[in-house]
């Protein structure tokens, strides 16, 4: 079991790392866009969140690929099972069970979904404030 949590914690860690970076740079690229002021806000909120979520997405799949390496390095899904859709399966909290991990690394499963949960949620938190900030530059140029 303490390998299990231990694995768990290590591909959480990097997948917060990567997300993190990623945050980062979603967070410096929207305060960059509404730095500039522009002519067509609406446009420029558009823009600006479409790449962010455009962004988020492409880091949740990276994400995804690190927990199907995971599962690939230590045997974690069933002979022959797609390690990929399993990640995705597990990462989402979809849980359809047409796959499970074997016995040693029943809990796999669950350390996953609690670390795509959390990044869900960051995500849907920085989706907000992006979009809550670039709102506010546009109401502020309207006014002006």
């Amino acid at each position: 079991m303490l390998r299990q949590f231990l694995l768990g914690a290590g591909v959480s860690l990097g997948n917060i790392a990567i997300h993190a970076l990623v945050m980062a740079a979603v967070v410096w690229t929207a305060r960059t866009v509404r730095a500039r002021s522009g002519q067509h806000p609406p446009l420029r909120l558009m823009a600006v969140m479409i790449a962010t979520v455009s962004v988020l997405m492409a880091a949740h799949v990276c994400e995804v690929m690190v927990w199907s390496l995971a599962y690939e390095m230590v045997d974690a899904a069933a002979a022959g099972a797609d390690v990929i859709y399993f990640a995705f399966v597990n990462y989402t909290t979809l849980g359809y069970g047409d796959v499970i991990p074997v016995e040693r690394w029943r809990l796999i499963g669950p350390l996953t979904a609690m670390n795509g949960m959390l990044l869900f949620g960051w995500s849907t938190a920085v989706i907000f404030e992006v979009l809550r900030k670039t709102m506010l530059e546009g109401s502020s140029l309207e006014a002006a």
